[in-house]
């Protein structure tokens, strides 16, 4: 693979960069390419792990922002995220079926559902949606905090999508691409 941005080595890397790469290994036990590419700009690289903090800290399920982040990384085309996603998607509990349909901005359940499709509509329309899709969204249970949530979920997965489009990073997790899918709805 033809790298576009530079892959840091932890073992080489200093300064800021090298504690946020050391209190990552020691969260998930190992560096992420997408890691070791944000840690050539240690201000995105803290932002992006601040992003992450924020949201898990935020109204919704490990579950749900996996589901967010699959529908997202769908809409943005972006497979390293892809692959990522349903790795950690099903260490959160979703099942393969889920993973394909969340992909796909689908759920079975309603509420979910309304929260894929407002967060894809937000993710095409670069945040341009109508007074009926919000309405939606809350018709389906979502209030303005969820409904604020679901931008800051678009935003920290936007930034990852768009850096590893711009990187090009090789996927380390099994890979997953986007507009590939066992079963389309």
């Amino acid at each position: 693979m033809n790298t576009r941005i530079k892959t840091l080595n932890p073992e080489t890397t200093t300064g800021k960069s090298k504690e946020l790469f050391d209190a990552v290994q020691n969260k998930l036990g190992f560096i992420p390419n997408l890691i070791k590419v944000f840690g050539n700009s240690p201000a995105t690289l803290q932002t992006y792990l601040s992003l992450g903090e924020l949201t898990a800290s935020g109204n919704f399920s490990n579950k749900f922002r996996e589901q967010l982040a699959l529908a997202i990384a769908e809409e943005n085309e972006c497979n390293y995220c892809l692959s990522a996603h349903t790795a950690i998607g099903k260490m959160n509990g979703l099942t393969d079926a889920e993973t394909e349909q969340n992909r796909q901005g689908l759920a079975t359940d309603e509420k979910v559902q309304a929260g894929l499709n407002f967060a894809q509509s937000i993710t095409k329309n670069r945040g341009v949606v109508s007074s009926d899709e919000i309405a939606a969204a809350k018709i389906a249970g979502y209030n303005d905090s969820d409904i604020l949530e679901i931008v800051l979920n678009v935003v920290s997965n936007t930034l990852t999508n768009y850096v590893n489009h711009i990187a090009n990073t090789e996927v380390d997790f099994p890979s997953v691409e986007a507009g590939k899918f066992t079963v389309k709805a």
